[in-house]
């Protein structure tokens, strides 16, 4: 179902999953009918449909449940996770908007309300409701842990969001479908935000709302939970925009690639000459950059292949435009002389000492540099090798141009000079 015809009013379903809500399951769902009137006359909609999914409850949950004659009542006999219950209910529901909220009694259905508004006023695609408040009743754990995920879903998607996790949500049958597909457990919703976010087509509004205490012992484990968070924020950035994860990586490398070669680079131009001891330490250096240099180059290509893969254009601004210049032509070619030429320069001297007395005396510090150099210019050379094969696939799969009409069309021989 797509979005509603112009002029006819949206409809809206509300699902509710609910594992062992048994304390809470009734309360929830009176709530939810009581706010349908409000929710009709302020947000113009035709009508609010609510939906709840028991996910293989071993309590009453889905009895109370089937006592409203006004709710679907879904059931799965064993527990499919808090995602799977979601889209369950969203395959199900009939609304032209889709909206969720959790049975535990934490959100205000009244809520709906203002992130309905939210949708039509601001044209968005996606409402959440941020449960970041100062006023909220949300465990100092959990909101440590919202706030690290919201910075490092900000980090890497250059737009803002305070409350990732969020489980209370208003977003159109359309922007559903555009999400798909997303995991069926507790990081359901860290996931839709984090491709809601990372891709561009869709715009996600925040609207504050109030956040209760629970009913009942929570089913969110802040360990094995929290991990997989973290996985799907970072799992959605390598399908969406993977350059700016692995850039993210190659500047941390690069930092601690300075931290360890400052000592011996300083080492180097008071005394012209390097102790033993500090081998291991250039060494790691030297790792640190060339593993940054790998990441820069991946991150090229592996977002010149998400581009292709969502249909967008390569980027061509910012340090990812930036970048993919230096793997062009002629750029490249300068790329690799100086790299090359680099190499060659520090490791000259030892090639003339071997050939005039069969020995080398050359520092060690010299040919480590100078292969770290030559890594990375085998890198550069790999990543434009790979960046012509992903043009070529492109052309090749793009539909072929319509040939070009001549000016004019004679018929006969040319006139005899």
């Amino acid at each position: 179902m797509s979005d509603p015809p112009r002029g006819r009013a949206p409809t809206l379903s509300i699902v509710i999953p609910a594992l062992n809500e048994e304390a809470g399951i009734e309360a929830i769902v009176r709530r939810c009918l009581d706010a349908r009137d409000a929710l009709t006359a302020r947000c113009r909609l035709a009508a609010v449909e609510i939906v709840v999914v028991n996910d293989g409850s071993s309590d009453r949950t889905e009895a109370l449940a089937l006592q409203f004659p006004e709710v679907t009542v879904l059931g799965f006999d064993r527990n499919q996770g808090y995602g799977a219950a979601l889209q369950s209910g969203f395959a199900h529901a009939r609304g032209d908007l889709l909206a969720f909220l959790d049975a535990d009694g934490t959100c205000d259905p009244l809520s709906f309300v203002d992130l309905c508004r939210a949708l039509e006023e601001q044209a968005a695609d996606i409402v959440l409701g941020s449960r970041m408040g100062p006023a909220n009743k949300m465990p100092a754990v959990r909101r440590v842990g919202n706030a690290a995920f919201a910075w490092l879903l900000g980090v890497l998607s250059k737009r803002r969001v305070h409350d990732t996790a969020s489980g209370m949500r208003v977003l159109r049958r359309a922007a559903y479908q555009q999400l798909l597909p997303l995991p069926d457990g507790m990081n359901f919703t860290p996931a839709m935000s984090a491709r809601a976010l990372l891709e561009d087509r869709l715009k996600l509004v925040e609207v504050p709302m109030s956040y209760a205490e629970r009913v009942g012992a929570s089913k969110l484990s802040v360990l094995s939970d929290g991990l997989r968070f973290l996985r799907s924020i970072l799992v959605a950035a390598l399908c969406y925009r993977p350059a700016r994860l692995l850039l993210l990586a190659a500047g941390v490398l690069a930092l601690a690639m300075v931290a360890l070669g400052a000592l011996p680079v300083r080492s180097w131009f008071q005394a012209g000459d390097l102790p033993d001891w500090m081998i291991y330490r250039a060494l790691l250096a030297a790792l640190f950059g060339a593993v940054a240099g790998l990441c820069v180059s991946v991150a090229v290509v592996s977002d010149r292949v998400a581009a292709a893969a969502h249909r967008r254009s390569f980027a061509s601004t910012g340090l990812t435009g930036w970048l993919a210049r230096l793997y062009a032509r002629p750029l490249n070619w300068a790329v690799w002389l100086a790299l090359g030429g680099g190499a060659l320069a520090l490791v000259a001297p030892g090639f003339a000492e071997y050939l005039a007395s069969g020995e080398v005396t050359l520092h060690w510090s010299r040919p480590l540099l100078a292969l770290l150099l030559l890594v990375l210019a085998s890198g550069h050379a790999l990543t434009v090798v790979l960046l012509g094969l992903v043009d070529l696939m492109e052309r090749q799969s793009a539909p072929p141009s319509p040939a070009r009409s001549p000016d004019r069309r004679r018929v006969g021989s040319a006139p005899a000079a």
